[in-house]
């Protein structure tokens, strides 16, 4: 037993009368482990790290990981857990944290590759990036991490399972072209290549069922699906995307926080009057998001006049069309954001309505 001193005992000896106000736990997630670091911050505003450890990403690994930093930390101050949003792999241990009503955040990456940047770190490891999110977690204020309702966990699987079955049909598609292209093709495999479309495309009619059935049975969410929708170019599969790849859009607070979730916020390098780098947006974030932007972009430039004023007015001043496009996906997540949270439906009239209002208020003014 007495040899059996923790890391806690001797951190405490090391930093002397120094009181400790705050303690963070950086993971950093991978499919098969996770790499821990420990950290506090003092009474000085001075942080330390002076733990670390990896386990195993499996149930029986989150609850040595649990145990071991409740033997590291001081008990009478809280411990916040902080992660990336790693794809799917970080969810079971985030699920996990929840249950044991542990303080836990779940970080954006571009955030801790932003913050990371600012750190005199030059060999990016698995542990330098837990240590990264660790000393993030300490010095930022940040929200505790809420699990998404059932329903949009739901639309989540649902609507991530017909992308994956969309992928899979052009793959299929793009074959198929390429055997009926070739000069003795042969009829088998076309059949088959056939087959697998039209049960894919089967496949895709029922998720789709699925989607419009679980969102007719929840009043609230029916009634918000309905609101985006009237927005141009915006359909039920976009709407159900956006939400569920959100929680409801209930965790976003301004427009800038979803752009920035989705990848559409804005990547500049300038030094100086010499160095300067095309602007590009970021992608780091949720792939999804952008991705059914696409589709409903291209359609909201063809029939309303707002969206192909926008693209109009960029292709003239730079002349790049798939950055207009951008531009306007972009706006339509934003659109998203102010009907769904203002619970006011689109008015695809707006510019013309502007455009009377003020010929009225400028005869009146003459």
């Amino acid at each position: 037993m007495k040899r059996n001193f923790s890391l806690y005992t001797n951190h405490l000896k090391f930093i002397g009368m120094k009181k400790i106000v705050k303690q963070a736990v950086g993971i950093d997630v991978a499919q098969k482990e996770l790499v821990v670091c420990l950290g506090c911050m003092h009474d000085d505003w001075t942080t330390q790290l002076y733990a670390h450890k990896t386990f195993a990403n499996t149930a029986k690994g989150h609850t040595a990981l649990l145990l071991w930093v409740k033997k590291q930390t001081n008990e009478a101050i809280a411990v916040r857990y902080i992660m990336e949003a790693t794809g799917v792999y970080h969810e079971s241990l985030a699920y996990f944290l929840d249950e044991q009503a542990q303080d836990l955040s779940i970080v954006l990456p571009n955030k801790i590759s932003n913050y990371f940047k600012t750190l005199d770190v030059k060999t990016i490891t698995d542990k330098s990036a837990s240590e990264a999110i660790a000393l993030f977690g300490l010095e930022r204020k940040l929200e505790n991490w809420k699990r998404p309702k059932a329903i949009f966990k739901k639309l989540k699987q649902l609507t991530r399972e017909r992308d994956q079955i969309v992928e899979e049909r052009a793959t299929v598609k793009n074959q198929l072209h390429a055997e009926q292209t070739e000069a003795a093709s042969n009829p088998s495999t076309i059949t088959r290549f056939k087959q697998r479309i039209a049960f894919l495309n089967k496949q895709e009619k029922s998720i789709k069922e699925e989607i419009a059935a679980l969102i007719k049975k929840d009043e609230d969410l029916k009634k918000t699906v309905l609101l985006i929708c009237s927005i141009s170019g915006i359909g039920l599969l976009t709407a159900a995307i956006v939400l569920a790849e959100t929680n409801g859009l209930e965790h976003i607070r301004n427009k800038r926080q979803l752009v920035s979730y989705a990848g559409f916020d804005i990547k500049e390098k300038q030094s100086g009057t010499s160095v300067k780098g095309k602007s590009c947006i970021s992608k780091r974030g949720n792939k999804y998001l952008r991705k059914s932007m696409h589709l409903p972009a291209l359609s909201a430039i063809r029939h309303d006049e707002r969206f192909k004023a926008i693209f109009v007015r960029l292709v003239s001043k730079h002349g790049i069309k798939m950055k207009a496009v951008v531009a306007v996906q972009r706006k339509l997540l934003e659109m998203i954001y102010t009907i769904s949270k203002n619970q006011v439906p689109y008015n695809k009239n707006y510019l013309k309505e502007a455009e009377i209002e003020n010929e009225s208020m400028e005869t009146a003014i003459a």
